[in-house]
This record gives structure tokens, sequence and C-alpha cells, in this order.
């Protein structure tokens, strides 16, 4: 094989190499897009969220879907980070200074019907919530 060719050879190959790295540095930026298209495809309004194993049940407002998320710390000034984001199914996972984090799992049913899995710690506390989350009211 010619000098010439074995060098055209390399080159191709590290562009490779190169694209391939840059392409993986690139995947966490992506993931940290924000999108999360599937939760404004939600009906605004009151939802209900009721945790399995309990009877009682709690209304939120829900203006973007986003209020969805972070269902054990309302305050504001959390960090998120995108993990999934697709037509049926979001994941976030959250971190809270000087409260606990959390990782929630949205998934789509409906546009007034959401499977809702929540972990974490909150307040020094480890919580895990199974909830299934339905608009049950107009406008708030």
């Amino acid at each position: 094989m010619s000098d010439r060719k074995q060098t055209r050879r390399r080159a191709l190959a590290s562009a490779g190499i190169a694209g391939g790295a840059a392409l993986l540095l690139a995947v966490p930026v992506l993931a940290q897009g924000g999108g999360l298209a599937m939760l404004g495809t939600l009906t605004k309004g009151e939802w209900s969220i009721k945790q399995r194993g309990s009877a009682g049940e709690r209304k939120i407002c829900v203006k973007s879907g986003a209020e969805l998320i972070q269902l054990m710390h309302r305050e504001g000034g959390c960090s998120q980070f995108v993990v999934e984001d697709s037509a049926a199914r979001v994941t976030v996972q959250y971190t809270c200074p000087g409260n606990g984090y959390g990782r929630t799992s949205i998934r789509r049913e409906t546009g007034t019907l959401v499977q809702v899995e929540s972990q974490g710690i909150h307040n020094g506390m480890p919580f895990e919530i199974t909830a299934e989350a339905r608009r049950t009211g107009g406008p708030c």
C-alpha cells in the first residue's frame, strides 16, 4: 500500500474517532436540553394525585406539566437534569440545595392521565411515591 493511502486512512480513522468522541461529549448536553415536550401536551387545570396505598389525594394546579416533577420538593432553586424526554415518558433528576434530591418519571397515558414514580431524599428522610395523576378540574 502506498504511503499516500496509509496517510489518508489514518486521517479518516482519526476523524472518525474525534467525531465519535464529540458525539459522546454532546449527549449530556442534549439530555439537558430541557425540552420535556410531553409535559406540554397535558391538559392544564386542577389535577388530583392519588398515591397508591393511600386513601387520600392531593390537588395541584398544572400550568405547564412541570409541576408534576417535584411533588415532594415544592420550593424553587432546584437544579434539574433531564434523563429521558420522549413522547410518552419523561424522567428528571433534580437536586435542591439544603433539602435533598429526587428522581421522577412521568408516563403519559392520555392528556388528562399520567403515572408518576418519584423517589429521593426530602428533609433528610427518604421518600418514594407511586401515584396516578388525573385532571379533575378546570382552570386554576
